[in-house]
């Protein structure tokens, strides 16, 4: 250590006794040391100064980050007033260099905040430990936030009395206990927001529940990952439906080990509800083998929101009339696709269903005859199908009563065709009508005018331009035409125009 460092430690530790009322000894200490305090010279420590924003070669040196007065603070910037809190933390508040070092490297917002205090100008160091000096800070924030917390989370948790952490004991005691064993600072704090109270529990208290849960035979990481997933492990003994689930899945074949692999450490799990769900599917008739090879292939039926999603689906199924045998068949047959998604497909198809008119018993038919294809068909959504399909409700309905399987072609990034004219009478009778209309206008049947006149009309059959009143048209519009050469040539040529002038005041059907 330089001397000018032992010397600016010096000085944050004689901040540290004039916070404690000192003052005296502090005077007595300078003046046997040869030198006037360092309060009244704060040119002693100056620094080279920091870069300042246009000497940083590009944007990429460049952090999000604001002052009070809108100042852009570089990375160099950055590193300085982490490396001034964690000083001030460590050396004048005396909070161990591991706590310290995670609050001020850790604590963005907070960092900000303090940012936003201090002038910019000169020594980004120096300003913020003369602030530090005059203005303590409620050291629980930063605190809270490096273990994890956002500050909407962690100001119903702040102590209305206190600021500083070694104030309270039994908060740094149980934190080093979590820490000591093995679980991650930046983890602690899904732990503090989601079982609070271990966090009150005396000397000795914490690390006798986590080594509870070792004497029942499982390994440290292993009880770690568990903890972090489940913080509420850690309330009250050890966990009695907790070691029950453990103890089904072992006598169908999975290890602890393997439960472990199953978990996500930003997730939390309901025990209660997998022993519930373990139960449900004995009940259902699932043999311990086929219950095994189903949660080997799917074990997010378990696991994904703590088999609610499962849960989910079996109460859908019952309310469509399903057996619980047939909804046992349904998990055995469990395709290759995450039960959230399964389900959320069965709503999009039963969505869809209401919204074309269809039956509740024809309904409930569909999704007991066939809920695999239910579940794995992302349909589009209804107003886009009416279009393609170009059909109207009651005939989808019956379409989809007599093909379900064809809902496979009506999924998203599907390419949807219109559906196909039964035994092809809708375009048998279009042709006819327009037969029917070229007649009226004076071309003779199968004439080489006719032909070329029905070539060019193709596509507006059956819906659209062609279908209005023919014998209306003729008898009210065209008796004030005679046909000629110049009309028919209209005829072919601009359609849009003959459409408009010979259908005004007609209704299309």
């Amino acid at each position: 250590m330089s001397y000018l460092q032992k010397l600016r430690a010096l000085a944050m530790l004689s901040s540290s006794i004039i916070a404690h009322n000192k003052f005296n000894f502090v005077q007595v200490s300078y003046r046997r040391i040869g030198f006037s305090p360092v309060a009244s010279n704060p040119r002693f420590y100056r620094t080279k100064e920091t870069p300042k924003t246009e000497e940083c070669g590009n944007s990429g040196g460049m952090l999000n980050m604001g002052s009070r007065k809108g100042h852009e603070i570089t990375r160099a910037t950055i590193k300085e007033a982490q490396a001034t809190l964690l000083e001030y933390l460590h050396f004048t508040r005396g909070i161990q260099f591991l706590d310290a070092e995670n609050m001020s490297k850790n604590s963005p917002i907070f960092l900000e905040k303090l940012l936003g205090k201090v002038e910019h100008e000169g020594n980004i160091g120096w300003s913020i430990m003369q602030f530090l000096r005059y203005h303590p800070i409620n050291e629980f924030e930063p605190f809270f936030e490096s273990v994890g917390l956002q500050p909407a989370e962690y100001n119903a948790f702040l102590p209305r009395n206190l600021m500083f952490l070694s104030d309270d004991d039994l908060l740094l005691e149980n934190f080093h206990v979590l820490c000591n064993y093995g679980i991650e600072r930046n983890k602690t704090g899904k732990i503090f927001r989601e079982a609070t109270e271990i966090f009150r529990y005396d000397y000795g208290i914490l690390l006798s529940k986590l080594k509870a849960y070792e004497n029942f035979g499982l390994s440290q990481a292993t009880v770690v990952k568990f903890v972090v997933c489940s913080p509420r492990l850690l309330i009250d003994g050890v966990n009695d439906v907790f070691v029950q689930v453990l103890e089904k899945l072992k006598n169908i074949g999975f290890e602890s080990s393997w439960v472990e692999k199953q978990l996500r450490d930003g997730n939390s799990y309901n025990w209660k509800q997998i022993l519930g769900l373990l139960f449900l599917f004995e009940q259902m008739g699932c043999s311990k083998e086929k219950l095994a090879d189903l949660i080997s292939q799917h074990p997010d039926l378990l696991f994904e929101d703590s088999g609610s999603k499962s849960l989910s689906l079996i109460g859908f199924l019952l309310k469509m009339g399903c057996s619980m045998i047939q909804i046992c068949s349904v998990f055995l047959q469990f395709p290759q696709i995450r039960v959230g998604k399964f389900v959320s497909n069965m709503r999009l198809c039963l969505l869809f269903f209401n919204e074309i008119d269809m039956g509740v018993q024809e309904i409930g038919y569909l999704f007991r005859s066939h809920p695999l294809l239910l579940g794995l068909c992302t349909l589009k959504k209804t107003s886009s199908l009416l279009i393609n399909l170009n059909a109207g409700k009651k005939r989808i309905c019956q379409f989809i009563l007599e093909n379900p399987e064809e809902l496979k072609n009506w999924k998203l990034g599907t390419r949807v065709l219109r559906l196909p004219d039964p035994g092809g009478k809708g375009k048998k009778y279009a042709n006819q009508q327009k037969i029917q209309f070229l007649l009226k206008l004076g071309l003779e049947e199968n004439s080489t005018k006719m032909k070329k006149a029905l070539k060019t009309f193709e596509g507006f059959g059956g819906s659209g331009f062609w279908r209005f009143p023919w014998g209306s048209v003729t008898e009210h519009c065209f008796a004030h035409y005679s046909l000629s050469e110049l009309l028919f040539n209209i005829l072919l040529r601009n359609l849009g125009n003959l459409r408009y002038s010979l259908l005004t005041g007609f209704e299309i059907l």
